[in-house]
Formats: C-alpha cells, sequence, structure tokens
C-alpha cells in the first residue's frame, strides 16, 4: 500500500509499506537537480534489490537508488556514497554503507575493484571488464574490453584455481 501526500514546489512525501514496515521517503519530480529520490528512481532501486533477493530496506533503497537509480552504471568508494546519500538528506551511517556494499556484493548487484590493496571501488557493472585508474584524480572507469587481449596466464599453484583476473590500467596526465 502507498500513500503520498503532495508537498507544492517540493515534491511528494510517500508513506508505504516495504515488509509490513512503516517507511517514509521524500521524492521529488526532478530527477537528480536537488539530489532527492525520483518516484521511477526509487522503483529501479528496488526492483534491482528484490531481484537479488534482498530486503528493501530504508537504507538499501537510498543507497541503491543512488546507485542505478538512473539506469547508468558507477564507480563510488563507500565513502563518496555515504556523502551521497548525506547530501540527500537520508540518515545512514558509514558502517551501513560499508556493510550494505559487502551485502551487495554477495549477491552480486555490485564487483569490488582494489586498487592499491588499500583503496576500494565498487562498480555496479558486473561483467568481466578493466578498469582505467587516474592516479591524479583518484577516479576508477571503465576501459573498453574490446581492446584488451589477454592471451595466457600463470598457472595456478597447486591446490588452487584462478577465481578472476581483475585489470587496472593506471593512468597519469603527461
Amino acid at each position: 500500500m502507498q500513500a503520498c501526500d503532495v508537498m507544492p514546489a517540493q515534491g511528494n512525501a510517500c508513506d508505504f509499506y516495504l515488509n509490513s514496515a512503516p517507511t517514509h521517503l521524500y521524492i521529488t519530480q526532478e530527477h537528480g537537480k536537488d539530489g532527492k529520490m525520483t518516484v521511477q528512481a526509487t522503483n529501479t532501486a528496488t526492483q534491482w534489490l528484490s531481484g537479488a533477493g534482498l530486503r528493501p530496506t530504508r537504507q538499501r533503497v537510498a543507497l541503491a537508488t543512488l546507485l542505478v537509480g538512473d539506469g547508468q552504471h558507477r564507480h563510488v568508494t563507500a565513502e563518496s556514497l555515504f556523502a551521497n546519500v548525506q547530501d540527500m538528506g537520508e540518515s545512514v551511517s558509514l558502517a551501513t554503507v560499508y556493510n550494505t556494499l559487502r551485502a551487495f556484493c554477495e549477491v552480486g548487484l555490485v564487483q569490488e575493484v582494489t586498487v592499491d590493496g588499500s583503496k576500494s571501488y565498487f562498480d555496479t557493472n558486473t561483467h568481466d571488464h578493466p578498469h582505467f585508474y587516474w592516479e591524479d584524480t583518484g577516479t576508477l572507469s571503465d576501459a573498453p574490453a574490446d581492446q584488451l587481449k589477454i592471451t595466457q596466464v600463470p598457472d595456478a599453484p597447486e591446490g588452487a584455481e584462478i577465481a578472476s583476473v581483475d585489470v587496472v590500467i593506471r593512468l597519469r596526465r603527461k
């Protein structure tokens, strides 16, 4: 059940139920202009979560809306996602962001890309593909997969198998 009351010039305040729990979201009609969630983006996020078997809690929906609400792929850090959700006015702790991203990884909604062994990015494009990492800005982006050719990888040590091969191409400005 969903009940929405229009608030003039501000958007909609929607009360609805997620798994029998009353939930309140502030939703605007203009996507992305003021950092608030739109109905369409929220629906996309909720379907994304449900499709993976995750319960769409308020925090998960808020984070998923930022990640996939507009249908575009993202490369985010937990810290950047936390800042974005705070800008939206949602009350979500940094620990919740980390835990939620881990849950998203476990069910295959995002993949973790580690740079320098210490900095993790979370990518909504879960297909195998290489990445560009800009050292000067600390940003990660997709590299064209069709331009990368790996003809052979070393044999795995005895008793091990290769689970995946991650390619991060580090870039710096000339």
